[in-house]
């Protein structure tokens, strides 16, 4: 089934030399593709390989897409880690976007294990990170993994449906600077979590969206965001979306090369 969207994207994806955008031009070739390692990574990593060790079990309490290879509500941890993680090089990428933009506000919808989170608060340590999560289960295993490497930036977990939690939180907060949607892989939850984050959008926000091409559902989702009236400059990099806010920027949609397998 996802022979398809990797053809297309494939096809359609190019690199710096055919961007004709100053922005998109400078991001892609200074942040997106000039990937870099810090010591800080290396504990995030290693918290990684734990978990993918670990046989503790976990009631799931699913309120998205459910997972396509265990339905099951008991899991072990490392079948959670091994099928829902995000690789590190996005967790490096989140990290340079945020550095790059001096991002401050962070909204991460769907902390699952916490180890994207920690990227998020590994680039700026005066940032606050709200950080969303359905199970409870979950949660408290994902603020374990926040005290045991020490979060550099301030996070919030804030636990249960986030067709409620998320209104009440953007509600309580001026703006967004970066969001990362992750949270529900369905077209409609998609859409309503991007248009309600969209009220504190500003200028300079970047919302990020996981898994475009995951199936139809996200694929009609994504092209929904790329058309949207308030959004101008998005970039597919298959794995991800990024959608920029920039009034001055012409509206275009950017594929471009990336190697997200690694």
């Amino acid at each position: 089934m996802f022979l398809r969207p990797i053809f297309r994207y494939f096809f359609a994806a190019q690199n710096e030399h055919g961007l004709h955008s100053p922005f998109v031009f400078d991001l892609y070739l200074n942040t997106i593709k000039k990937d870099t390692l810090k010591p800080r990574f290396e504990a995030i990593e290693a918290l990684r390989n734990e978990m993918l060790q670990s046989r503790e079990t976990l009631t799931i309490t699913d309120f998205g897409a459910g997972s396509k290879v265990n339905a099951s509500p008991v899991r072990e941890v490392r079948d959670v880690a091994k099928h829902s993680k995000k690789s590190a090089q996005l967790g490096r990428l989140f990290y340079r976007l945020i550095q790059h933009f001096n991002y401050s506000t962070i909204f991460d919808l769907g902390t699952s294990l916490g180890l994207t989170t920690l990227y998020l608060a590994s680039a700026k340590p005066d940032a606050h990170i709200f950080t969303f999560e359905g199970c409870p289960e979950t949660a408290n295993l994902a603020r374990r993994n926040f005290e045991k490497i020490g979060a550099l930036a301030p996070i919030e977990v804030i636990v249960g449906n986030l067709d409620e939690t998320l209104n009440a939180q953007v509600a309580a907060i001026p703006s967004i600077d970066f969001a990362f949607f992750d949270a529900n892989h369905r077209y409609e939850p998609t859409v309503r979590y991007f248009e309600t984050c969209l009220t504190k959008a500003h200028e300079n926000s970047l919302f990020v969206f996981d898994d475009i091409h995951w199936s139809p559902e996200m694929e009609a989702a994504w092209e929904y965001i790329t058309q949207h009236p308030s959004v101008t400059v998005t970039i597919d990099l298959f794995s991800v979306g990024l959608v920029f806010f920039r009034k001055k920027q012409p509206k275009q949609n950017f594929v471009l090369r990336w190697r997200f397998w690694r």
